[in-house]
């Protein structure tokens, strides 16, 4: 029988929230969702900030807790600030967690995710599509969305042995793919994550978020195992209340209401008794 994903992973569930400090976050990521990632790590008391030109690192990375790179926004310039703060963040020895956004899409995203990989970060997270292309498997998603067709139980075991296969070069690594089932892959184990909603696919932004809650979990000193589970199932349960609360049925309300969840579900010591999931 498997082993339930609150029994191993306990202690981190028990005491990750509310936070008792506000680690600080820089994220290097897109406009579109930069505004609703820095609010949603204010809502959980951490503390963002978006800086992204290279002349800055050497100061910024004395600072910073942790670091996110989201790959959502791609330029000459932006190119140069994420490969700039990952060796940064190595050096640095601050965690780190790159966002595959578009990698299904682009040769030069995938490229670009390559060469971050080489600085080994605590995690790699995206949609089930975009890993699958990253792990070098067939992928079926378009643009930034990933694909209903890369998600069925045996595209599901593909891709847990070649991420398992990648956790061997670099054990230090926890990867994430996200969707219908959320899939947790490491040195160390894999899991895989049940709670959420449908309407999350409809509103932009929140693949961003998570990994910017990943990201604050980081910085407070979670192993890259707890801090993935415990980002991925808050988040994913915030949005189940919000749609518990939403019978209109309107994606603007769920949003609002998603994101509200994010500021007060932390304070609810049994939010954690909604969360599913399992070790496989």
């Amino acid at each position: 029988m498997s082993q339930k994903i609150t029994e191993v992973f306990a202690q981190a569930f028990k005491t990750t929230f509310p936070l008792k400090s506000s680690p600080l976050v820089d994220c290097i990521t897109n406009a579109v969702t930069i505004e609703s990632m820095a609010n949603a790590l204010l809502y959980i008391n951490a503390k963002p900030i978006m800086a992204d030109v290279p002349e800055e690192f050497p100061e910024l990375f004395t600072q910073i807790d942790a670091l996110l790179l989201n790959l959502g926004h791609i330029s000459a310039e932006r190119k140069e600030s994420l490969l700039a703060a990952g060796s940064y963040a190595a050096e640095a020895h601050k965690p780190s967690v790159v966002d595959l956004v578009g990698v299904s899409a682009t040769q030069l995203r995938y490229d670009i995710s390559q060469q971050l990989l080489q600085n080994h970060p605590n995690v790699i997270k995206g949609n089930i599509s975009e890993v699958r292309r990253f792990a070098g498997l067939k992928s079926t998603g378009r643009g930034v969305d990933g694909s209903q067709l890369d998600q069925s139980a045996d595209a599901l075991s593909e891709l847990t042995a070649a991420l398992q296969s990648l956790t061997q070069q670099y054990p230090n690594t926890t990867f994430l793919a996200t969707g219908e089932t959320d899939l947790v892959v490491s040195a160390k184990g894999q899991w895989q994550l049940k709670n959420g909603v449908p309407q999350l696919d409809r509103f932009t932004g929140t693949g961003d978020i998570v990994g910017a809650l990943i990201a604050a979990l980081l910085g407070l000193g979670l192993t890259n195992d707890e801090a993935v589970v415990v980002a991925v199932s808050y988040f994913n349960c915030c949005a189940e209340v919000a749609a518990a609360q939403n019978p209109e049925g309107g994606i603007a309300s769920f949003r609002t209401k998603t994101l509200n969840q994010v500021s007060l579900l932390a304070d609810k010591t049994d939010w954690v008794e909604m969360v599913k999931g399992e070790a496989v």
